[in-house]
């Protein structure tokens, strides 16, 4: 990502890549070298718009909120009369997104356990799980039926080596493709290295 890329994101997303670029926090999961949180994607973010735009009346939800750049992307996006939770570890960095959001009255930042702050707040119609994520059906259990969860940072299997594990011994594709309160899709980005696990409660 160069200085120009960003020349047109919606300016909460522009604020919150300032302010990772502040605390040094990484972009991409390339950024990061494949350790540790970072920055949601533009393409991501873009879907993630998509998704909060629908939600009129709604509750959104965000484990992991780093800066909030995916955040962001979804508040820009989302109708006035939703609202959004989203709860992120560190210290430093939950202190930083709610500078961001500080004149948004929709968006609250909440520094804390996601697994311990979530709850509080569903159901969701839209639930962003970029950190802290609960194996089991508890996620699940924290949507409206017809909710949406989204994750991010997969790679799309075209990409992983023939010999990878994760082919056929992936938590995450296992949580989408083989709950049964589940129907879901990889949506592989233009990048072709990345993908997003989308998937939408029925029961």
């Amino acid at each position: 990502m160069t200085a120009d890329d960003d020349n047109d994101f919606p300016a909460l997303v522009r604020e919150a890549l300032a302010a990772a670029r502040d605390l040094r926090f990484p972009a991409s999961r390339e950024e990061a070298g494949g350790q540790g949180p970072s920055c949601s994607l533009p393409d991501a973010g873009r879907i993630l718009a998509m998704l909060a735009a629908g939600c009129h009346d709604g509750r959104i939800g965000e484990t992991g909120t780093g800066t909030g750049v995916g955040t962001a992307w979804m508040a820009s996006a989302m109708p006035d009369s939703a609202t959004l939770v989203t709860v992120e570890v560190d210290d430093a960095r939950a202190q930083a997104a709610a500078k961001v959001f500080r004149g948004d009255s929709r968006v609250r930042v909440v520094h804390g356990d996601a697994q311990l702050v979530l709850a509080d707040h569903a159901p969701y119609d839209l639930l962003f799980v970029d950190g802290g994520w609960n194996e089991g059906d508890a996620t699940i259990d924290l949507l409206r039926i017809g909710g949406r969860v989204v994750f991010d940072d997969v790679t799309p299997l075209a990409k992983l080596p023939v010999d990878s594990p994760w082919r056929t011994n992936d938590p995450k594709r296992d949580f989408f493709f083989g709950n049964p309160r589940l129907v879901s899709v990889e949506v592989v980005l233009p990048d072709l290295a990345n993908s997003l696990l989308v998937g939408t409660r029925t029961a």
